[in-house]
């Protein structure tokens, strides 16, 4: 029951990135360049966590700069990538990159999906294609190629954290030690794009994002993870979709369609098909190395 509560919170908090980096970077950018919007977005996750890691009496440990790396690499990926190709595109592309990453780990583990797991995740698949592609074209090449590596990114960071022990300290470790790579971030986008952009909205919005859907959100991700097998954790986050589009009906005033619901629903009900089915043994999971 608590890997359940645990894992439905992080997804909804998932769900919530999505819609606040949609509203931030849409347009191209209006309200925050996408290197602005990625190191606030870490370095606001990095205090929100070091105050309660602080308030609970604990210390920075169990990340790692791999996993930081991994961190960093998806969050300025995907926000590079967003400025630069259709959300639904982008979805496709990044989920399908998490679900091969973390598939393909599981399975190189020893891990082997039962029948129902594999169907719910072709019937999720489906209902996914059936969601995000009708009306997409060919994206921008760069653009595919960073939303692709952020979806490699996530799943890296995922299966990294389910040897944990401390989600809460090797997520503020993480966060901390991507702090870095963001200031480096930062500087070339000077390089390349001038004076950065950010208005006052475009940086709440991605302090938002940081510290509530990222910073916490993330957290109970790590809570979630050691309880889960990798095949698992990759199908659940398949359903992040749905929840993002029904948030920007209730939240945002978006149309609720009918392609929304039938393919909204084929995906859930792959996903719930899925984990239907008894958990398979989880393959032995090794703490993340700190090198």
């Amino acid at each position: 029951m608590r890997t359940g509560l645990l894992t439905v919170l992080a997804l909804v908090g998932f769900a919530a990135n999505s819609l606040l980096c949609r509203a931030a970077l849409a347009g191209g950018g209006r309200l925050i360049d996408a290197a602005s919007f990625t190191g606030v977005r870490l370095v606001s996750g990095a205090l929100v966590l070091a105050v309660l890691l602080r308030a609970r009496g604990g210390r920075h440990t169990g990340g790692s700069w791999p996993s930081a790396l991994a961190l960093f690499a998806y969050a300025a990926g995907f926000s590079l990538a967003y400025v630069r190709i259709p959300a639904g595109v982008g979805a496709l592309l990044l989920f399908g990159c998490v679900q091969a990453t973390m598939l393909g780990t599981g399975l190189a583990r020893g891990e082997r999906p039962k029948a129902r797991e594999v169907a719910g995740l072709l019937l999720a698949l489906g209902g996914l294609v059936g969601l995000t592609a009708p009306g997409v074209s060919a994206p921008d090449p760069v653009g595919a190629a960073l939303m692709a590596g952020a979806g490699v990114a996530w799943g890296v960071y995922s299966l990294r954290g389910r040897g944990n022990r401390d989600p809460l300290a090797a997520t503020a470790d993480n966060f901390l030690r991507s702090v870095p790579m963001t200031v480096a971030l930062s500087g070339v986008g000077l390089l390349v794009q001038g004076t950065p952009h950010a208005t006052g909205s475009g940086l709440a919005l991605a302090v938002a994002s940081g510290a509530l859907a990222s910073g916490v959100g993330y957290s109970l991700w790590y809570a979630a993870l050691p309880h889960l097998t990798a095949t698992r954790a990759a199908i659940v986050q398949l359903s992040v979709p749905v929840l993002a589009a029904v948030g920007g009906v209730l939240l945002l005033g978006e149309t609720a369609t009918q392609r929304l619901v039938l393919a909204g629903a084929a995906l859930l009900a792959g996903v719930l098909l899925a984990l239907s089915a008894k958990a398979a043994p989880r393959a032995p999971v090794k703490a993340p190395s700190r090198e």
